[in-house]
């Protein structure tokens, strides 16, 4: 939240390259999986293309919020992706202020339930 008292709805820790869509249901797949997760599980669980997770994907790796490692199965190719441990913070973190933003806008919308006085 904002250090400043008269912007109370700031939400700053709201961190712009975790908010985007795509990218929070990635972290979100990932961070219950500390050996990560196949780029193919990944766009199964997310409904990506493989464009659309590669990209963003790239956009996470160059956040250092994920790795990626190109490997083989076999002769089959096998990409797999994990959280860092700075990235597994980052998006607590980043939880932790969506939390917060749910329970004010709940207040908030408790407090403007027909028949309460508003509060600004």
């Amino acid at each position: 939240m904002s250090a400043e008292p008269d912007a109370p709805f700031a939400y700053d820790g709201l961190d712009r390259v975790i908010h985007e869509k795509a990218r929070l249901g990635i972290l979100t797949s990932l961070v219950s999986r500390p050996d990560g997760l196949a780029f193919n599980d990944l766009l199964r669980l997310c409904g990506l293309t493989q464009g659309n997770l590669s990209r963003h994907l790239a956009v996470l790796q160059e956040a250092g919020l994920v790795d990626i490692h190109k490997g083989y199965i076999g002769n089959r190719p096998l990409t797999e992706i994990r959280l860092t441990p700075a990235g597994r913070q980052r998006f607590l973190d980043y939880l932790s202020v969506l939390e917060r933003v749910v329970r004010d806008a709940s207040a908030r919308a408790e407090q403007a339930a027909p028949g309460k006085p508003q509060v600004v």
